[in-house]
């Protein structure tokens, strides 16, 4: 995988120039994945120990897709409102 990381360390940082530089050579190749049946909190635990941003999701060799950080995110804000409204509600009375 080849990322704006991998630029700014191994290209600009080192003096080097884009148009003389090879992926081959500044590309991170031994790329964390996740599997789709990985949970939000087990990615964010990932990305959170590594300093990660973007993950690949991959099944069976192919990939699906990439998850970000921001994805995650939201995902995670969206659960814990979800349970929030839950607890809310049953304090309430549940509309008794």
């Amino acid at each position: 995988i080849f990322t704006e990381r991998d630029y700014a360390r191994k290209i600009a940082l080192m003096g080097r120039t884009s148009t003389n530089t090879l992926v081959r050579d500044v590309m991170t190749s031994s790329v964390l994945c996740v599997h789709s049946t990985q949970t939000s909190e087990q990615c964010m635990q990932l990305m959170t120990g590594k300093r990660l941003r973007h993950l690949p999701v991959v099944d069976d060799g192919k990939l699906l897709g990439m998850i970000s950080i921001g994805d995650l995110v939201k995902d995670i804000i969206s659960e814990q409102k979800f349970i929030i409204e839950q607890l809310e509600h049953y304090i309430t009375g549940g509309g008794r």
